[in-house]
């Protein structure tokens, strides 16, 4: 979500073309990705704060978007493979993500996270994986 919102961002335009080309495409987030994403524009100055807050907003009202709610069940899920990837160096985030996606069957993210690839998923902000969407 950083990408889309930060004008500044590397994977910026990558993001907005995404954001255009599949637009009616089924999403998935979580909790964990919108907390990541607020606190981190919170310390943007206002603006920048205002423009996070309104695109947290506008997906909730997205029929085509979810917002998986963090259970104790996916916490100790998500707290159990960061416990079995030590040398990984995913936080716990990243790690309630790749559950999600396992339990959904979901096998491409939205992320330039290399993480994602060491568990058997396809990360699509690349230049090479962008050019090739279908």
């Amino acid at each position: 979500m950083d990408a889309l919102i930060n004008p500044r961002d590397n994977w910026h335009t990558i993001a907005l073309d995404y954001a255009q080309k599949y637009a009616d495409d089924y999403l998935i987030t979580t909790d964990g990705i919108i907390d990541e994403t607020l606190n981190y524009f919170a310390t943007k100055g206002a603006i920048m704060r205002r423009k996070a807050l309104a695109t947290y907003l506008q997906i909730c009202q997205e029929s085509n978007m979810e917002i998986i709610s963090y259970t104790p069940q996916l916490r100790q899920a998500g707290f159990q493979l960061f416990d079995e990837r030590p040398d990984k160096g995913y936080s716990l985030t990243d790690c309630i993500s790749m559950i999600v996606m396992k339990q959904r069957g979901i096998i491409e993210v939205l992320t330039h996270d290399k993480h994602f690839t060491q568990e058997n998923l396809r990360i699509l902000f690349q230049d090479s994986n962008f050019n090739n969407l279908t």
